[in-house]
């Protein structure tokens, strides 16, 4: 969202500033940080690029414009993601991706790919406005989203190098894996300060 008056963590060129939708819900989240607990920790990581992709991975034309841009190729596998070194790229089903940068940045993601991509028969929209990313981790990450995400989370199912489209309580969510006990959520904007908020009273039994 933009917002010509409020500080926040991330400036423009024109002289607006991004709003993170979880605005409303950083005390709590600044509490939680503050208890700097080991078994439980939620944390926002704002202003990621995310850039929905769709195509088709077997037009070879397709697949080496959108390598060109990001530095890797699409993932091909369900349910799998492939890391480079400025971009994420996350499989949504057959002929559709996210592609996400690794760092909070100014969008431009959308521009270039664009441009490389040409008269090619493919979409692309940057969808960075709508969603934000939190990161979850701890020794009991996993029993807090066991209490609303009906996926197995044994480290065994969903593991590094994955990904899964799921929901929280009432919020869909693509689910990360990037460590043994640390996980990034991507949710919806208009979800962002529910999910912080349920995910936090899910919690507190657990890690208190």
């Amino acid at each position: 969202m933009w917002n010509e008056n409020r500080t926040s963590a991330l400036a423009t060129g024109a002289g607006a500033q991004l709003e993170s939708p979880l605005i409303g819900a950083q005390a709590l989240l600044d509490a939680n940080l503050a208890q700097q607990s080991k078994r439980f920790r939620l944390r926002e990581r704002a202003f990621l690029e995310l850039v929905n992709v769709r195509g088709d991975a077997r037009d070879g034309a397709f697949a080496a414009a959108v390598q060109s841009v990001i530095g890797m190729h699409l993932p091909a596998a369900p349910n799998t993601l492939a890391r480079g070194g400025e971009y994420e790229a996350l499989w949504l089903g057959p002929d559709e991706w996210l592609v996400r940068s690794n760092e909070a940045r100014t969008p431009e993601l959308e521009g270039k790919l664009r441009t490389a991509l040409g008269a090619l028969f493919a979409s692309v929209v940057d969808v960075g406005s709508g969603y934000t990313v939190l990161e979850a981790s701890g020794e009991c990450v996993r029993d807090v989203l066991a209490r609303g995400c009906p996926l197995d989370l044994h480290p065994t199912v969903l593991k590094q190098g994955q990904c899964a489209q799921s929901h929280f309580f009432k919020a869909s969510i693509v689910l990360i894996p990037t460590h043994d006990d640390t996980f990034e959520i991507i949710v919806r904007r208009s979800y962002a300060d529910y999910f912080c908020r349920i995910m936090l009273d899910a919690a507190a039994p657990i890690v208190s």
